[in-house]
């Protein structure tokens, strides 16, 4: 009889303590994984486009955008910058020409629309004082285990 005591005890204590903690706030990411994780689409966009990937451009540009409403969303100023009025400003028009490279289907303009988007990305870093975060067209493909290339 005491061992069936101490045994409800022992597997009420962890609940009866548990309430009694207050709860935790769901987890929320900050401006820099919105960020980081953008910086991967970006590079992801560029390698299929150098391959002729529409497809596969497209998706990682409406995964850009998506990341980017968050950031908005979440983070409309931070630490005094207008996070998301640069966003619509400086990278929304940017997005759209690269967009209708895509849907042309030519490395020309997605060429030229890919560094345009580069470009304003540095320009809303400087603009946050953040002048020291410089992107580029990456030189190699952080993913190893991604074929950029077409489905044939």
């Amino acid at each position: 009889m005491k061992w069936i005591v101490t045994a409800t005890i022992a597997l009420a204590a962890p609940v009866m303590f548990a309430s009694a903690q207050p709860a935790k706030e769901p987890y929320q990411p900050g401006l820099g994984e919105f960020m980081a994780a953008t910086q991967l689409r970006h590079a992801k966009l560029w390698f299929a486009g150098k391959q002729n990937n529409w497809d596969l451009a497209a998706y990682e540009i409406d995964e850009i955008k998506e990341s980017l409403e968050d950031a908005a969303r979440l983070f409309p100023t931070h630490d005094g910058v207008p996070v998301a009025e640069m966003i619509k400003t400086i990278i929304d028009p940017r997005i759209e020409e690269l967009e209708k490279a895509v849907r042309a289907k030519s490395r020309t303009k997605f060429t030229a629309a890919f560094d345009e988007l580069t470009s304003g990305c540095n320009s809303c870093h400087a603009g946050a004082s953040k002048p020291f975060i410089r992107i580029q067209r990456p030189t190699a493909s952080p993913l190893t285990n991604q074929n950029f290339a077409p489905e044939k």
